[in-house]
């Protein structure tokens, strides 16, 4: 039974892959339904991790997923694409950010450095920002690698 669920999590993750890897070699400006993809499938895995080792799988199969998307906007900044003044580079300054003073931001929830402090769209993957405190915005810029003022 054991083999059975280490086949099962084992072919679950080299699909992922190759999604990922199919969706770094598209050649089409779909960063939409790439992100509607990779979330759907990071969703499906989250929910299967139940051991230590699948954790452990699920994390590097995160880090890949970064990667390619990091390359992806690095392809996109190489082709003179505009970047939005949401998108947060450096060390970021939440309470700058925060312009009317209420403790609240709106945060992308897959582009954690896309922060505004009003209702709005990701500029990279077209998803609603969602509001949060700024205590939450500083956890998840730096839970993801972000610098925080």
């Amino acid at each position: 039974m054991k083999a059975i669920k280490t086949f099962g999590n084992l072919l679950i993750a080299a699909m992922f892959l190759i999604n990922v890897s199919a969706l770094a070699q598209e050649k089409t400006d779909s960063t939409k339904a790439e992100h509607k993809m990779m979330k759907h499938d990071y969703q499906m895995m989250n929910g299967m991790m139940k051991d230590s080792s699948m954790q452990h799988k699920m994390h590097n199969m995160k880090m890949m997923k970064d990667s390619t998307h990091q390359m992806m906007m690095d392809k996109k900044e190489m082709m003179g694409e505009k970047k939005s003044p949401l998108i947060r580079e450096g060390v970021i300054d939440l309470k700058a950010i925060d312009e009317n003073k209420d403790g609240k931001v709106f945060q992308d929830q897959m582009d954690f450095n896309v922060i505004s402090d009003k209702a709005g769209e990701c500029p990279l993957c077209g998803m609603n920002l969602k509001e949060v405190t700024l205590k939450k915005a500083k956890e998840d810029l730096i839970k993801h690698g972000f610098k925080v003022k």
